[in-house]
């Protein structure tokens, strides 16, 4: 296993016990990064001391997003189990042995006061191992339905900090309600009364997702009523990008195209509607902006998750659910003409998705966590 080392950030003021290393585990994309930094800030602003170690994969993106938050970050050797080729299976069931003894010798070298798994590949062995080590450990569940890592970790960790009421059934008593961490600055998003002319944020995420992309093109020339009290903002990914633009272009639409969007608190800002994936994080931001959502899930989510997340909101008012594979033109514009016709209705529904926000999130994660630290300490 090869292990890197990176800078370690001792720059925010901070409160909680001194001396203490804390291990984050996972990574791979966003969606389980950023909660994991939230989660090491607030670690940070409770107690300078405060070493915070997280552990990844060297094709996640964490290599790149870690380090330039200015936190240590190793690497670990695992691959997937789940939805692989049975050749890659057996590759991977070949790694464990090696990985876990990588990792073991890490936390013994490393002793870390707590491990909080986060998701992604390096979350499972890290975890698993730290809590057979007699190590307090967590598991931040960003999502309404947990994984089948998170799942089966069940059974070893000492809490687990849920998102969703309908994730704590997985976890029973030590299950906490606290929200998924997410930047502060979606919290700031001011509240947008709809007006005359309302504006659709489109995202499939940073790589785009074609279902969305191919859906909305065909249904633009079925809303060309709406052209004059409609704008648009469309990430589209680098491969769509050039087609989508056309589109826009071609039937005359007051719409920026771009294939990806670096300021995406502005655009949340500027939005009355976004359409989406429903991915913990996406749905996350929704929440913290205030912000009703037209959510796609991506179908081939592990365990479906998305399409969890995405009912959970729809349940508290807060959006709308199209399954991908109803995902019809026709179907869009019907969607969308009920909503944006009804702006009374996307007030209604943007108060729900605010409801659904919790500023405190990563701040809760922490006292678990520290709550858990210091029961180890007794026991």
């Amino acid at each position: 296993m090869e292990i890197d080392d990176e800078i370690l950030d001792e720059s925010v003021p901070r409160h909680s016990p001194p001396g203490i290393t804390v291990l984050i585990a996972g990574g791979g994309t966003g969606g389980h990064i950023y909660p994991g930094l939230a989660i090491a800030q607030e670690f940070k602003r409770r107690n300078a001391k405060t070493r915070v170690v997280f552990v990844g994969t060297a094709r996640g993106l964490e290599t790149k997003i870690v380090p330039r938050e200015g936190f240590e970050l190793k690497l670990i050797e695992v691959a997937a189990l789940k939805r692989v080729g049975l050749w890659r299976q057996i590759q991977s069931l070949m790694l464990l042995p090696k990985s876990f003894l990588a990792v073991r010798e890490m936390l013994k070298d490393l002793r870390p006061a707590v491990v909080i798994g986060v998701g992604g590949y390096a979350s499972g062995p890290v975890v698993l191992l730290a809590a057979l080590m007699g190590i307090p450990t967590l598991i931040a569940e960003q999502n309404a339905l947990p994984g089948f890592t998170n799942r089966v970790l069940s059974r070893f960790v000492k809490a687990a900090a849920v998102s969703f009421a309908e994730a704590q059934e997985f976890f029973g008593p030590k299950a906490e309600i606290t929200g998924n961490p997410v930047r502060a600055e979606f919290f700031s998003v001011p509240t947008k009364e709809p007006g005359p002319v309302l504006h659709l944020l489109v995202t499939g995420g940073s790589q785009g997702a074609r279902a969305i992309n191919d859906a909305i093109v065909e249904a633009l020339p079925q809303l060309a009523e709406e052209k004059p009290r409609l704008t648009i903002t469309h990430q589209t990914g680098e491969s769509d990008y050039h087609k989508v633009r056309a589109a826009y272009l071609e039937l005359d639409w007051h719409a920026e195209v771009k294939p990806f969007i670096e300021t995406m608190v502005a655009e949340f800002a500027h939005a009355d509607l976004v359409i989406c994936r429903a991915g913990a994080t996406t749905v996350a931001e929704l929440a913290a902006a205030g912000k009703p959502a037209l959510m796609i899930p991506f179908p081939f989510a592990a365990d479906d998750h998305q399409r969890k997340n995405a009912e959970a909101i729809e349940h508290a008012g807060a959006g709308r659910m199209i399954l991908q594979a109803e995902l019809t033109p026709e179907r869009l514009v019907q969607e969308l003409l009920w909503l944006i016709r009804d702006p009374q209705q996307l007030a209604r529904m943007a108060d729900a998705s605010k409801k659904l926000g919790h500023p405190d999130a990563a701040a809760k994660v922490v006292s678990l966590a520290e709550k858990i630290i210091e029961s180890s300490k007794k026991g």
